[in-house]
């Protein structure tokens, strides 16, 4: 349950959010449940289920039989209360209710305070579960969603298909989702479009080897900020794993863009403690102000370990700049790791500090060009001494 007594709170752009303060607003959600009392509805097929939502007040459980509901749900307004959250799960999580065959399984616009548990989502056209601001892009009105344990598979083919499409959503947690194959042309396992306050933890991405470069695992773009990934295993999910930023069309941007301010695609983005296994680039800095990468663990990039790239250019957008690299833990070959920087960035900017670097077939060749000096980097060192130094097992609980 999402309380707004435990959101985020409001922050200058250039102030990162404490590491602390995700993990116990998970650990909140997870067993808030028992402060109001919850109207059960049991529904077992999709007329049912329908019926049900459109019924639905704050408090309201409506747990879903297993079977198979098939998909094209859409829902405008579905909006519980702080503290009595409208809960959609499985009656019974071993038999876990099955949306598929169709365009898009769920589609929230406008939601608040909703929560999705143990659905399974397979085999579907375009996305997986839209939630959005609606028309009206209203800022802060799609607010206190949390999603959980979901399993979201074989979304879109060849297209920009998502397995979560997130636009404009404030307050949310994303938990323990598996999300596997989504479209290969722009696509993205999580797309976020202006969402704030958001934690991503505990999931698993993965696409199929060698990963389709034109798709991401999880992008953070459009004005996006406040967001925390974390402990997360990322799988060959694309060209690239993580996309802080990217290039979003202006009037996509959430809040508006404001004439004469500075802009960009994501501020304030945090990725910790996370696996990554393959990816042309686990991670890259896109047309962002301010963004930590600390503690992850990177295993044999097929390409490059990270990348700072700007895409939007138009006037008012700044260079991408003030980022971190720390502390994490790169496993690389000698014709497959390097660190690409792009034109119109700042790198200058950027803060490499205390990563530990190994070239597996030339550990000679394991400390790479970096854009500046590093503090404290380890290289050519085994990997076995990193442990509780550097990468994911480092991560401070």
């Amino acid at each position: 349950m999402l309380s707004e007594e435990l959101t985020l709170p409001r922050r200058h752009p250039s102030v990162l959010l404490p590491p602390a303060i995700c993990p116990l607003i998970v650990s909140l959600l997870m067993f808030a449940g028992a402060l109001a009392p919850a109207a059960d509805v049991n529904v077992k097929n999709a007329a049912e289920f329908r019926a049900a939502v459109a019924t639905a007040k704050p408090g309201t459980r409506i747990l879903l039989a297993g079977g198979t509901y098939g998909g094209g749900y859409q829902f405008a307004n579905l909006r519980g209360d702080q503290g009595n959250p409208i809960v959609i799960a499985a009656a019974d999580r071993t038999q876990p209710p099955v949306f598929s065959q169709a365009n898009v399984a769920l589609h929230l616009s406008n939601p608040a305070f909703v929560e999705l548990h143990d659905l399974v989502l397979t085999k579907l056209a375009h996305n997986g579960i839209n939630i959005d601001d609606g028309p009206g892009t209203t800022n802060e009105s799609t607010r206190g969603i949390l999603l959980r344990g979901l399993r979201i598979t074989d979304v879109g083919s060849t297209g920009n298909h998502d397995g979560l499409k997130l636009s404009g959503v404030w307050n949310f947690v994303v938990t323990n989702c598996t999300i596997e194959r989504w479209g290969t042309r722009g696509g993205s396992a999580i797309d976020m479009v202006g969402c704030h306050r958001g934690v991503i933890e505990g999931c698993t991405f993965k696409h199929v080897h060698p990963e389709p470069p034109e798709c991401t695992g999880v992008q953070a773009k459009g004005g996006s900020a406040d967001i925390t990934v974390r402990r997360n295993h990322f799988e060959n999910a694309g060209g690239r794993s993580v996309n802080i930023g990217g290039s979003t069309g202006l009037k996509y941007f959430r809040p508006a863009l404001v004439s004469g301010s500075e802009n960009a695609e994501a501020r304030n983005v945090r990725v910790e403690g996370n696996r990554f296994v393959g990816s042309s680039a686990p991670v890259a800095f896109v047309g962002v102000d301010g963004a930590v990468v600390r503690f992850n663990t990177i295993e044999r990039p097929s390409r490059w370990v990270m990348r700072i790239l700007q895409e939007n250019r138009a006037p008012g957008f700044i260079p991408s700049r003030n980022g971190e690299f720390t502390d994490n833990t790169i496993v690389f070959e000698s014709n497959r790791g390097t660190v690409n920087i792009g034109g119109g960035t700042e790198p200058k900017t950027f803060k490499f500090a205390r990563n530990w670097w190994y070239c597996v077939d030339n550990p000679e060749r394991s400390r790479l060009p970096l854009p500046v000096a590093e503090l404290d980097g380890v290289y050519g060192r085994p990997v076995a001494e990193a442990k509780g130094k550097a990468g994911a097992d480092a991560l401070q609980r």
